[in-house]
């Protein structure tokens, strides 16, 4: 007997089941770049991954793991699998819910739906889901072990769930299905908290159901109580009980002598006690609605109550331990994300503004040995009034970004903004560039995979003759603007036929993607894209394309009356939509067979010699590090340290214990100096002297001494660093005994070092590198990578020796005359034989733009080798390193790029003219497209475009020194007809 319930379940998991198959067959095999490598080490261990933390997320995940059977090697793949699953999963609760808002538009009662509505109905469920499982940005995180997948997860099941209520009509039931979606919300906290956002949409669902005939003021009331909800759980239960907790446990500890912990008993006692009485009272009474909403309260708690992992997990003491949130204290700082500072939302200064005062705020407390410690005051900084304003969209004064701001809206150095250029960075940049560009994209096209790349159009398509290097790339998907018209007909059939729902509809799509833009207040530039970020949008509009397939169907039910044969016409006129998506998505999100992210981070650790100390930078450098140590089991005698991390004192601490087969680094400063809020920052203050002994500053810094004391109107103490430079002084014939040293540098070796500060003040990070080079005294080695080197707050590339991917601290003094010191057998052995370049060679693997970046660093570092070895006169290796780097990155796979073309004069004094020709015809094509695209086009130049014109340049002195006299003609020729006599692009606006 037919059943739509039947028919509705049985579709929706074939859906799941083509997501499903979808995202597994594509899905990364190891970490990805950026936050997965992270994610995948803390659940794998149960570690404490950065703030504010995703407890629940690290649970689930660590159960994936075991199905790897014990092999490392297969954790990361089976971590992606869970983010498939709950991809697929997302994609089967948007079918149902399509399928749940297509019963209301159609007006389908209960048991009484015809074949012909159910057609319908899963046509658009079919046609809209299938729009989402191929939309970039959410496939982007459907195949990589992030918390965005699981969050999605529990979005879309909240969202569907306030639907199913929708439909009960038994009362006790409906009360049953709210405390079920509370329990939902307080789990996704310990995800994500994307599903918070959605609490005011959702709010109207019940307001359409509780008043029949809702009014605006209603819907109003309505969607600001959900709001109110939203508040509650972001800012009153999730910091605020904590945050309550931790002022009466420093009252009990502090004000009336009680042992820690007895603050955070009481307030759990009694607030479980007011709880229960509460709830005790709600039945005794049949106070219904009471009793509804402290259930729903009880059951949110439960869910976040994943937390308390982070807290035991902290005090276990795990190799990744972020903020160490061991106590009340610490674990509110950590939920609050106190590191990442703040952003103005309401009220706020311009970017030109001054601090013109700073005060000291609420003080900030540390566990002590018998109570808790001041340790430090929250600084207020007081901006010019006259330099302030509502909305503050232009708000950041870091200088970089105040350059940009400039750039971006046309204003002179010296110019002031204004009200107007305030709103304007807010259309343009905020709401244009960071999120309509990623909705386009998504619905529309994408020009490239290049950073800021544009949406595509229909306008643009027809228009635009783009040029090879944009037309090749992988992610140029054009979708013809097919899903954003099918959308667009979709929200207004439901407008026109369920107004109620539309509004319900139209709230999600705003709360996920406008509204969520204008509460982030992002600043004028980002590390990467971030349209993962609005997946929630693109998710509310992926209904309306559903909705768009049902118009279509009911349009043709008019011509020819029957329902079911004009479902399945509409359903195979609108399933190209979602095919177009999926055959231009496919090459450029199937990322499995790739595996550099985690081989660049092994050639990394496989540069260090054994029990080394290596410092990196940022989220890049160092999270795939972390999973191939704590995951794989590679090189764990590396100590690892994040450079900006050694701003902190629990940083610093955990550097003092031994952590797998890492010995504990030693330290001359004691906790006591280094603790937060002593010694954040040591400003330079000249006290004429030349120099001063490391050591001996450091002993006088240890004793806290007046010497170095700065008188100030802080409460804290401030010291100084009495000179600009220090000096270490070098035991050399112990040195020159130990072979410490290589041969071809012992005559390099110093007597004493001297380290240069390169500003007016270093910070507790930049001190405890000191303090660690001068007491380690050479018995570990320390190495940098590119990225800690550039930005510790003192010189020493002078004393550094580059042996593959890695810089060790060497106390030798380079040449003046001499770019970088190589250690050229080891640096030559790393790249031949321990380096790994798996599948980089493969052209039908994708890589995006950020994989080409860190190959080019690749390239980079064995430019440097053969350059080495050709000044040591070993044109042999040279050549072998040089084939090496184009073998294992070919153009085919990996695009030349600035490194390639700075390996031109290399290849050529080695012989290989054909080689390096090669090289300059590709570029320079490339560099010759490009820039005619960007004159046609009137297009600001970008970093694409920059790197193209220095080509030109670099290539033409190049070729004539070697008598390729025609190819250097016609480039000079290209060169000059682009960028004229005065080396700019006619009609080009230039950055």
């Amino acid at each position: 007997m037919y059943s739509y319930s039947k028919v509705n379940n049985l579709t929706g998991w074939t859906i799941f089941f083509i997501a499903t198959l979808t995202y597994v067959l594509t899905v990364e095999e190891t970490a990805s770049f950026w936050d997965p490598g992270e994610f995948i080490a803390v659940s794998y261990k149960l570690q404490v991954p950065h703030p504010p933390g995703a407890p629940f997320f690290l649970l689930v995940y660590r159960m994936f793991s075991f199905l790897a059977l014990g092999d490392g090697l297969q954790v990361a793949y089976w971590m992606n699998i869970a983010s498939a699953l709950f991809s697929s999963f997302t994609i089967l609760f948007l079918f149902w819910t399509i399928t749940l808002l297509g019963r209301k538009l159609m007006q389908v009662k209960k048991d009484e739906e015809t074949l012909g509505q159910t057609a319908m109905l899963m046509g658009a469920g079919i046609i809209g889901s299938l729009a989402y499982t191929f939309s970039d940005s959410f496939w982007f995180s459907a195949v990589e072990a992030e918390v965005y997948a699981m969050s999605s997860f529990f979005t879309a099941i909240v969202i569907w769930a306030f639907l199913k209520w929708d439909v009960i009509e038994d009362p006790q039931k409906e009360n049953q299905y709210m405390v079920f979606i509370a329990y939902l919300v307080g789990l996704s906290i310990g995800v994500h908290l994307l599903n918070l956002v959605t609490l005011p949409a959702l709010a109207l669902v019940v307001y359409f159901k509780k008043y029949p005939t809702p009014t605006l003021q209603g819907g109003v009331i309505a969607f600001l109580l959900g709001g109110i909800a939203l508040v509650i759980i972001n800012n009153i239960i999730i910091p605020g009980l904590p945050s309550v907790a931790g002022s009466l446990e420093i009252f009990f500890v502090n004000s009336l002598g009680l042992p820690f912990g007895s603050g955070i008993i009481f307030f759990v006692i009694v607030f479980l006690a007011a709880l229960i009485a509460a709830i005790i009272y709600s039945i005794n009474h049949r106070k219904i609605i009471l009793n509804t909403v402290l259930l729903c309260l009880t059951f949110i708690l439960i869910g976040y109550g994943s937390y308390a992992l982070i807290v035991i997990r902290a005090n276990a003491d795990p190799v990744i331990n972020e903020n160490d949130p061991r106590d009340v204290i610490s674990f509110v700082s950590y939920l609050k994300r106190e590191q990442y500072g703040y952003r103005p939302l309401m009220h706020g200064q311009y970017f030109t503004a001054d601090v013109i005062d700073q005060k000291e705020g609420a003080p900030v407390y540390a566990k002590g040995k018998d109570k808790y410690e001041i340790v430090d005051y929250q600084l207020v900084s007081i901006y010019d009034p006259n330099k302030t304003t509502i909305l503050p969209r232009i708000y950041s004064t870091q200088e970089r970004h105040r350059q940009i701001y400039r750039s971006k809206l046309g204003l002179r150095e010296g110019e002031e903004p204004t009200f107007a250029d305030n709103l304007y960075f807010m259309f343009s940049h905020q709401l244009g560039h960071m999120y309509w560009r990623y909705f386009m994209w998504n619905f529309s096209g994408r020009e490239s995979d290049f950073s800021d790349s544009p949406y595509l159009s229909l306008w643009n398509t027809v228009t635009t003759e783009f040029p090879a290097y944009i037309t090749e790339n992988k992610a140029h998907n054009n979708y013809y603007m097919l899903p954003l018209i099918l959308g667009l007909i979709g929200m207004f059939f439901q407008a026109r036929y369920d107004s109620k729902s539309f509004w319900v509809t139209l709230m999600l799509f705003l709360m996920m993607g406008v509204i969520l833009v204008l509460y982030l207040n992002s600043p004028p530039v980002e590390p990467r894209e971030r349209d993962y970020i609005y997946v929630g949008s693109f998710y509310a509009f992926a209904i309306w394309i559903g909705f768009g397939a049902m118009a279509l169907a009911n349009q043709l039910k008019q011509i020819n009356k029957n329902a079911v044969s004009a479902a399945f016409i509409a359903t195979l006129i609108c399933l190209p939509v979602p095919a177009i998506m999926a055959f231009q998505n496919w090459n450029d999100h199937d990322r499995s067979d790739r595996f550099f992210s985690v081989d660049s981070a092994r050639n990394f650790l496989a540069s260090c010699e054994p029990n080394a100390i290596l410092f990196t930078g940022g989220d890049n450098d160092t999270f795939p590090l972390w999973y191939v140590q704590e995951v794989e089991g590679f090189r764990t005698d590396v100590r690892v340290i994040v450079l900006s991390y050694f701003d902190t004192d629990w940083y610093v601490r955990q550097m003092e214990r031994p952590v797998n087969e890492s010995a504990a680094l030693d330290f001359t400063l004691e906790f006591e100096n280094y603790k937060k809020g002593t010694n954040d920052v040591l400003y330079v203050v000249d006290r004429n002297l030349e120099s001063i002994p490391l050591r001996d500053y450091l002993r006088l810094l240890k004793s806290n001494s007046d010497l170095l004391r700065l008188s100030s109107s802080y409460s804290s103490s401030l010291y100084t660093v009495p000179s600009r430079n220090l000096t270490l002084n070098i035991d050399m014939e112990a040195i020159a005994a130990s072979g410490l040293v290589p041969p071809q540098f012992e005559d390099l070796i110093i007597p004493q070092m001297n380290i240069r500060i390169r500003g007016n003040y270093i910070t507790k990070g930049s001190l405890m590198l000191l303090d660690l080079i001068a007491t380690n005294d050479w018995k570990r080695p320390i190495y940098f990578n590119n990225t800690s080197l550039a930005t510790i707050g003192f010189d020493l590339s002078s004393h550094v020796v580059m042996e593959g991917l890695t810089y060790r601290l060497l106390p030798v003094q380079k040449p003046d005359n001499q770019d970088e010191l190589v250690n050229t057998d080891l640096a030559y052995h790393n790249a031949m034989n321990e380096f790994a370049y798996r599948n980089m060679n493969k052209p039908e693997n994708y890589y995006d733009d950020e994989y080409r970046r860190f190959t080019s660093n690749h390239r980079s570092v064995l430019n440097s080798i053969t350059i080495a070895l050709i000044d040591e006169e070993d044109t042999v290796r040279a050549a072998e390193i040089m084939d090496l780097s184009l073998e294992k990155f070919p153009h085919e796979a990996i695009p030349y790029d600035l490194a390639s073309g700075q390996s031109v004069p290399l290849l050529f004094e080695l012989g290989k003219d054909e080689q390096a020709l090669d090289i300059i015809e590709k570029m320079s094509d490339k560099a010759v497209q490009l820039l005619d695209f960007y004159d046609r086009t009137g297009r600001t130049m970008d970093r694409e475009a920059s790197i193209s014109v220095e080509m030109l340049r670099y290539f033409i002195p190049v070729l004539r020194e070697r008598g390729y006299t025609e190819l250097s003609t016609r480039i000079q020729n290209e060169f000059d007809r682009l960028l004229g006599p005065s080396g700019g692009i006619p009609g080009l606006n230039r950055r």
